[in-house]
């Protein structure tokens, strides 16, 4: 049995390991095997990270762009010598696989670097005056604190995220990390500090789980926390907007998703399969961009359900500790109950389960019902597991009103071989991004990533991610005499 990881935090540029006050446990979701003992933050610790974060912003905002990249490059590098210290964090505290962390790596330290070249395209304006002599500039500048809090099952991916545009734009962080993933998070303020940033720009910290609450208010009510960044689910984003709101603090949210995936009666069947599979099964449907919805005209229904039954089949499930695979474990025994239910429910109702089903571990198959309705929860509720419905509709109205009948709207993508059509059904749909002929599952940094409705709002990525963590400012310069009335 391998010992437990024992991740440290970060606070003014020292590092307070586990043992230094109270921890708590995180357990292999596979085995119960103990994972990591972690240091579990008090609510004085949690402010004397805000502390040193403030004190350390005048100076951080004054740095120039040049610095900045410099050292987002370096955590980027830095990020990415760490891959196999990632891959075998994962393994033991969420069940990932192997290419599920590796491409966290990947992405995360692209992030990084597009937050690097993204220091020197923070612009303003000149803005026309009706005063004369009048010279009046919009000038974006560091917001100040800023509080990232990102989930488990992107781990590199999102705790990334949470900070990198944040630095890049002068603003000093505080970043959180997830009961479920306290190493794993641990890891990327480890690559950041080995980057060389000064002490205090990066903090993080970690807490026991009946201690989320005190913590995460205590942090966004401190008056230096500037902006909130917060990655999870809508349950829970509902309480930090309420808690935002309370403290009149902006917040970017980004929660969940029941990304529909629209194949419409002249879609290339083969592609569409391909990508549905991705979609719904990446990270065993643990994503907030899984395909959650499948969504088919009548007339290819049969030959789609039965090629996607098929790949379905074919993709390998194990311990990712143990071999490569595709399929890992889900997160815990709440999230296996919750996807077994799902299937009963919907059997009940009349569905047809194709492939899969109920599981009595957490190493859970792919599974595919058939035949899903409005009468059955998998129609409704995001399943965050391995378990995917697909829905009959009669032609391509039926196709858009199904995808719109959610209240979340994150993803979605839409397939036909008619890219016009495609692009006026994706115009229609509900949602903050849309793939056209391909998965629901894509991300890159530069893009303007979130979504609407029940699943958030703001935007992550190149000059959004940099509107939402900066303030924007208005500051004249009179160079003439005015003439004022009295």
């Amino acid at each position: 049995m391998n010992a437990p990881l024992t991740p440290s935090m970060l606070i003014n540029g020292v590092s307070l390991p586990p043992d230094a006050g109270a921890r708590f446990e995180r357990r292999n979701p596979i085995d119960d095997a103990l994972a990591t003992l972690a240091p579990a933050a008090t609510l004085e610790q949690a402010q004397d990270a805000v502390r040193a974060a403030a004190t350390v912003f005048e100076s951080w905002r004054n740095s120039g762009p040049g610095l900045r990249r410099d050292l987002l490059l370096r955590a980027a590098d830095a990020l990415q010598s760490r891959e196999a210290e990632f891959a075998a964090a994962m393994a033991a505290e969420t069940g990932a696989s192997a290419h599920w962390a590796g491409f966290n790596v990947q992405l995360g330290a692209g992030i990084l670097r597009e937050a690097a070249a993204l220091t020197s395209q923070i612009n303003g304006s000149v803005i026309p005056s009706d005063v004369p002599g009048n010279l009046a500039l919009a000038v974006r500048q560091p917001a100040g604190v800023v509080l990232g809090i990102a989930p488990w099952n992107a781990p590199v991916i999102l705790g990334v995220r949470a900070i990198a545009t944040p630095l890049a734009c002068g603003n000093s962080v505080v970043f959180k990390g997830s009961e479920l993933c306290p190493a794993t998070h641990a890891l990327i303020a480890t690559a950041l500090n080995d980057a060389g940033f000064p002490p205090g720009v990066v903090n993080f910290i970690t807490n026991a789980p009946q201690d989320a609450a005190q913590i995460v208010e205590t942090l966004i009510a401190h008056p230096a926390v500037r902006r909130v960044n917060f990655t999870g689910s809508t349950h829970v984003g509902r309480i930090i907007a309420e808690t935002c709101g309370r403290y009149l603090k902006p917040a970017v949210l980004e929660l969940g998703g029941k990304a529909p995936l629209l194949v419409l009666d002249d879609a290339d069947i083969e592609h569409a399969v391909a990508c549905a599979a991705f979609g719904a099964f990446a990270n065993s449907g643990q994503i907030c961009m899984s395909t959650e919805r499948i969504i088919v005209d009548q007339r290819i229904a049969g030959s789609f359900v039965e090629q996607f039954a098929a790949k379905a089949e074919s993709l390998p499930l194990g311990d990712p500790r143990l071999g490569p695979s595709v399929l890992g474990a889900i997160a815990d025994s709440r999230a296996l109950e919750r996807c077994n239910q799902l299937i009963d429910d919907a059997v009940a109702h009349g569905a047809r389960l194709v492939t899969g089903g109920r599981s009595q571990s957490p190493l859970m198959p792919a599974t595919v019902l058939d035949g899903i309705t409005p009468q059955m929860r998998l129609y409704h509720e995001e399943s965050f597991g391995p378990v995917k419905g697909i829905i009959h509709v009669d032609g391509e109205e039926q196709a858009i009103a199904c995808a719109n009948d959610s209240p979340y709207g994150l993803s979605a993508a839409v397939f036909s071989r008619d890219s016009a059509r495609a692009w006026r059904v994706a115009q229609r749909l509900h949602t903050g991004i849309c793939h056209i002929n391909g998965p629901t599952v894509h991300d890159e940094a530069q893009m303007p990533f979130g979504g609407v409705k029940d699943s958030g709002y703001g935007r992550f990525g190149g000059q959004a991610g940099i509107d939402e963590f900066t303030d924007l400012r208005w500051i004249t310069l009179q160079t003439t005499a005015r003439q004022l009335p009295f």
